[in-house]
């Protein structure tokens, strides 16, 4: 493998694994010291985004599986978030779950591809699973890994600029022929980290009730029509709420929850819960985000409710808290849209990480 560093006259080649739409490679790219050589991506609607915005001609749509069994490309760093839905805290944590073994697939990548660095991210409570205890026995002496030192932490997005409180597990793997790199913890304090204001107040407004739909509009990627592409001022689409759902919006004031809904409008499941606050409830336009996840358009999954309007967040604005640009284009349905937008990993804190990568790589 030839090295692409000397003399500083190349960028380091990533490899992005389960890429979803793109929020790492999003801020990898957003650093300019790196070029992507491989992206992979089962999720149709998901891969036609990241070929939109980065280019299809490296991209892998497909099952991972069967993409490292062929010739993988060369690369200095491998990234990617194999599927977390088993480890989540809000699913049944379900051990068993087939989605919870790929990230042997992406063990399978790094063995062929021998990068000089792989970051791996998922959910916090990946860390205590017995998959994560076998990947560090992996770069124990002996191990299919051994040749890697690893570190790993879990970390909150706000610490690194992003205006959203987002808990993810890191794990970094360096080549010991290269220093170690240490999962860094962030340096955005407190008082300056990143709102909601911050993030979406150019928007208030924007989202008029009548237009719920999504432009009538496709393009093709990978030999198969897709809807899109979107800019980002089509996902200022509204939702079709039950009359009943509007009623209990007004109740609710700035920053306030389900408490404030008079007790006839609470369905009977609500009516003497004492937990589930966030059901409900108004984003604060001085605090970050909640996390976003893939059903952010739903009030009654969370603290998804606009600051003011009555209405819960457009995709536009979760798309903001998420950390991509307003040129960054968008496939598929509303669905779809919205779970690539939630299962991304923020773009402020992926082009912190890349630039901590790249700062201890091109030391050498």
């Amino acid at each position: 493998m030839t090295n692409t560093l000397q003399g500083g006259s190349d960028k380091l080649r990533v490899v992005d694994l389960f890429a979803g739409c793109g929020g790492l490679t999003s801020g990898f790219h957003s650093t300019d010291r790196y070029r992507t050589v491989g992206a992979v991506e089962f999720d149709l609607a998901a891969a036609a985004t990241y070929a939109a915005n980065f280019g299809e001609e490296n991209v892998y749509r497909g099952d991972i599986a069967d993409w490292v069994k062929g010739d993988l490309p060369d690369a200095d760093v491998v990234i990617g978030g194999p599927p977390c839905q088993g480890f989540s805290s809000l699913g049944k944590r379900d051990i068993g779950d087939p989605r919870n073994s790929m990230w042997r697939q992406y063990v399978e990548a790094l063995v062929k591809i021998r990068p000089k660095a792989f970051l791996l991210e998922n959910v916090p409570q990946f860390e205590r699973s017995g998959q994560f205890h076998s990947l560090q026995e992996m770069t124990e002496p002996g191990g299919i890994l051994s040749s890697y030192s690893l570190k790993h932490k879990s970390i909150v997005a706000t610490n690194f600029g992003a205006a959203q409180l987002r808990r993810r597990f890191i794990a970094i793997g360096t080549l010991k022929d290269y220093p170690v790199i240490d999962v860094p913890m962030g340096s955005v304090p407190r008082e300056e980290w990143r709102t909601v204001r911050d993030a979406i107040w150019s928007l208030r407004n924007s989202v008029i009730p009548e237009n719920t739909e999504l432009p009538d509009s496709t393009d093709q990627f990978f030999d198969a029509k897709v809807p899109g592409v979107f800019k980002a001022s089509d996902l200022d689409f509204a939702r079709k709420y039950a009359e009943i759902s509007l009623e209990r919006m007004k109740y609710i004031p700035p920053e306030g929850d389900r408490r404030s809904i008079p007790r006839h409008l609470l369905p009977p499941c609500w009516v003497d819960r004492t937990d589930g606050m966030d059901v409900f409830a108004r984003l604060r336009w001085d605090r970050p985000s909640v996390t976003i996840r893939t059903e952010f358009f739903k009030p009654e999954k969370g603290r998804y409710l606009h600051p003011e309007e009555h209405r819960a967040l457009s995709h536009h604005e979760a798309a903001l808290l998420q950390g991509f640009k307003d040129d960054f284009k968008w496939c598929g349905t509303k669905i779809q849209i919205a779970r690539q937008i939630g299962n991304a990993v923020p773009v402020e804190l992926a082009t912190a990480l890349a630039s901590h990568i790249a700062g201890t790589l091109c030391r050498r």
